[in-house]
């Protein structure tokens, strides 16, 4: 246990053979249940993960690759069901250095919080083992989740090295998050809904002989349609079924003042071409509402900012 906290680590592996050994060895003490989740791989993972003589050590096959999503997901289930208070995800590929566990489980164990993240980019030295695709991507796709899950705390989404409470994992329903590569980002997009407390915490990454199966332009579309779908969503189930909170009525007030000020200022534009001339009134009909709309979805910009759980 750490700090009277019983403590599960997930781990979900896919064609791991190579590097689940280490990655289960190298677990601390701390830690008393490691589940295994083999995700359909086509090599021994499973066979060498149950060769390990650990007691701790619980491994799940699936007979259908499921997704990195999917096998975590089935890995927390797995731990909720054997009693655990909070679930760490150890990626199978041993890039996770098991040394900052600690980091990840103190804001949990001392302060509160219900769910921690490892950030990578807290140091600049970070970058100089991190590959510069993974780099660009991981920018990119890091504001893209702030403003649809609404935890602008939080960067390096992609990051799998996590740790949630077990009381954070019952106010979900695991069955409506993505089991793809898109795991992450739509995980955060439900803990926003749910209110849960979330912190990043500085720790590097580890890029060794890991060889991932990601491929990125598939993965950045499903992310990118999962963010705008999550968006919506989490404005529907937050700020307007939950409460009808100031950032709804800003936010679609703005919206349709933006969307009809446009509207209106193309439709002068088309019957002005030529010799008419748009007089004042009809400019300031697509200017005031533009100016207005604005105005209003940076103030609800300003207040989703402020309603971040933290």
């Amino acid at each position: 246990m750490y700090k009277g906290r019983r403590i599960a680590a997930v781990v979900p592996a896919y064609n791991e053979s190579k590097l689940i050994v280490t990655t289960i060895t190298t677990m601390p003490d701390f830690v008393d249940l490691i589940v295994v989740v083999n995700d359909c791989s086509t090599d021994d993972t499973s066979k060498r993960a149950r060769s390990v003589e650990d007691p701790r050590v619980v491994v799940i096959d699936h007979e259908v690759n499921t997704g990195v999503g999917g096998a975590i997901i089935d890995g927390h289930q797995e731990a909720l069901r054997r009693g655990s208070d909070v679930n760490v995800v150890m990626a199978g590929d041993a890039q996770m250095d098991p040394a900052y566990l600690p980091t990840l489980l103190d804001p949990i164990c001392d302060d509160g919080y219900e769910f921690t993240k490892a950030n990578r980019f807290f140091s600049r030295t970070s970058f100089a083992s991190m590959p510069k695709l993974r780099m660009l991507g991981s920018i990119a796709l890091s504001f893209a989740t702030k403003v649809a899950s609404g935890y602008w705390n939080l960067f390096d989404p992609q990051n799998g090295y996590t740790a949630i409470t077990r009381a954070a994992l019952l106010r979900l329903d695991l069955s409506r998050v993505a089991r793809g590569y898109e795991f992450e980002n739509d995980l955060l997009i439900w803990l926003n809904i749910a209110n849960v407390r979330a912190k990043d915490v500085p720790i590097p990454a580890v890029y060794g002989e890991e060889v991932s199966s990601m491929r990125i332009h598939r993965a950045a579309a499903a992310i990118a349609s999962l963010l705008l779908r999550g968006f919506w969503r989490r404005m529907l189930l937050k700020h307007v079924l939950a409460s009808f909170s100031p950032v709804a009525l800003l936010f679609f007030t703005g919206l349709f003042l933006v969307l009809a000020g446009l509207g209106w200022g193309v439709w002068v534009l088309i019957e002005t071409i030529g010799p008419p001339v748009a007089t004042t009134g009809s400019v300031l009909l697509s200017v005031g509402p533009l100016l207005t709309g604005i105005h209003m979805l940076i103030s609800a910009l300003t207040l989703d900012i402020q309603s971040t759980p933290d």
